[in-house]
């Protein structure tokens, strides 16, 4: 693992000033302590970093949980009742870990897993546009379409203009134009501009233009539109910061309902991102989807016990280390550091950062997920992929992130169901001699209950005095829905006068007397033809 250090320390310093503002965002959006987004951020780094196999995910508070948290904390009578139920969660996730539930993550289609990235980078874009002009009225962090401000994600970039802070404008753009200068022309001049990252160029500029504008009128950067993490008075005010859970209300129902709601959605919410930066990895490494429920799950025990949010692997952090060049686990484990000994020892230089510094380092993360070239890709590969992937877009940029991805999921199902009912067979008409038609049926290798209405369609619409070969010598299974369809159709072939032939591997039988008792000499073990 530290055989990669020279890559890894420079991506966790670009992933640690994205995390920064998330956490605390995300904390402020779910009504909780700002320091509880802190204590995710750290857990999620440093615990879940070393426990998951995955070589570049990053863990932490997600925004997709901020809306159950807020509710939450309201409907359980307080914060440290709400710990309760992320200890739940957590335990429920590694029973989900050990049932081996991280399967499901593979049952996502991928034109769904590249609208969700691509969604998701719009999102990045859309939100970080008030911040990167100074409107900061919506924390940081927040992925909704409808805002707790009342505002909306469009809404809020219209009123822009009316809300437009100089300073932090100026400073915004001469960060982004830092990093893009670096990525795009620096990087390739030599190795010492790939270990050290625009980024953190643009984040020093952004503290020392603080600085030298504080006595500025116009030019100065008001302390609304800068980092804002607590700041201790000492040792004992530091460890005050920390909550603890009520165990005593692990007797309300309503805990336990809760703890069971945030297991589910973070899990998936994690399976989700997991294969989504397995697609992203330059080495294409398989992440363990079991191993990270049980690394998520203990993540989530140990936060709730110290007073933190609920984590899950989060795409935009992991995305950002991914394109800074992150090689293995090690970067996330040092920006869980970094974020520990920065709020302990830095906390007021942090709180020089603007804002805006930050919104471009996410504008160039977004805008790298949701490329354009991306969208004429997947035109290219036909209406089956890129309506799937539309619709996650769309539903991510309109709704949420988990109701972005129901939707594509929806519509994928839905197009293999469609797809299932036109492969289910095939049919040839072979000749028409004597005024009989003859007709060869062939049925796919496997034919299920999604295939009953074709096939039932097709046999429904042979003509009087048909001799009707059925294959199925490369059918390995025939659910019994079909097999109960041939046989009704047995009795209408006779006053239809049709012939049937049955082809199987078995042989061959000339108008069976039933289908039902021809297929019920198959193991009862398995459905194979065969």
């Amino acid at each position: 693992m530290f055989k990669t250090i020279k890559s890894d320390l420079p991506a966790s310093i670009v992933v640690f000033f994205v995390a920064l503002p998330l956490c605390l965002g995300i904390a402020l959006a779910s009504g909780a302590p700002l320091f509880s987004g802190l204590i995710a951020g750290i857990v999620g780094g440093i615990v879940v970093g070393a426990l998951s196999g995955s070589n570049i995910g990053v863990s932490g508070p997600a925004a997709g949980l901020a809306a159950i948290v807020l509710t939450a904390i309201g409907s359980l009578g307080g914060y440290q009742n709400f710990l309760v139920a992320v200890v739940l969660a957590g335990i429920i996730q590694i029973i989900l870990g050990f049932l081996k539930a991280g399967i499901i993550g593979y049952y996502f289609p991928s034109s769904v897993i590249k609208g969700m990235l691509t969604g998701i980078g719009i999102i990045i874009i859309l939100k970080q546009i008030p911040h990167f002009f100074g409107y900061d009225a919506e924390p940081e962090g927040a992925d909704s379409f409808i805002e707790a401000s009342g505002e909306n994600t469009f809404s809020a970039i219209f009123h822009v203009a009316d809300n437009i802070s100089l300073g932090a404008t100026l400073i915004g753009i001469l960060g982004l134009l830092v990093i893009l200068f670096w990525d795009n022309i620096l990087a390739k001049k030599g190795k010492f501009f790939k270990i050290l990252q625009g980024p953190l160029v643009a984040v020093v500029l952004g503290i020392v233009y603080f600085i030298l504008t504080q006595s500025h009128e116009s030019l100065s950067i008001d302390s609304s539109h800068l980092v804002s993490v607590p700041i201790p008075d000492d040792l004992n005010s530091f460890l005050g910061q920390f909550s603890f859970p009520n165990f005593s209300a692990i007797t309300n129902s309503e805990v336990w309902l809760v703890g069971f709601t945030m297991a589910l959605v973070a899990s998936l919410e994690t399976l989700l991102c997991v294969e989504a930066t397995d697609k992203l990895d330059p080495d294409k490494n398989v992440t363990p989807t079991n191993r990270e429920l049980l690394a998520q799950g203990t993540g989530n025990i140990i936060s709730g016990l110290i007073g933190g949010l609920p984590i899950t692997q989060v795409i935009v952090r992991s995305s950002a280390n991914i394109q800074s060049g992150g090689k293995s686990k090690l970067s996330a484990i040092i920006h869980g550091f970094l974020l520990l000994i920065s709020v302990i020892l830095i906390p007021r230089l942090l709180n020089k950062i603007p804002l805006s510094v930050l919104a471009a380092i996410l504008l160039v993360v977004g805008y790298k997920l949701a490329k354009p070239s991306l969208f004429k890709k997947m035109v290219k590969m036909g209406w089956k992929q890129y309506v799937p992937f539309f619709v996650t877009v769309l539903g991510i940029v309109f709704t949420d992130l988990l109701v972005g991805i129901s939707l594509g999921l929806g519509v994928g199902i839905i197009i293999i169901l469609i797809k299932s009912y036109q492969n289910s067979h095939f049919l040839h008409i072979e000749d028409r001699s004597n005024d009989r038609h003859k007709i060869k049926m062939t049925l796919a290798e496997e034919v299920t209950f999604f295939n009953k209405g074709a096939i039932l369609k097709e046999l429904e619409n042979l003509p009087k005095d048909t001799y009707l070969e059925l294959d199925l010598i490369n059918t390995r299974y025939l659910d019994q829905d079909i097999i109960e369809i041939l046989e009704d159709f047995l009795y209408k072939a006779k006053e239809r006068r049709i012939d049937i032939k049955l082809v199987s591997k078995r042989g061959v039988v000339e108008n069976p007397e039933s289908f039902v008792e021809f297929f019920k000499t198959r193991p009862k073990s398995s459905k194979s033809l065969s």
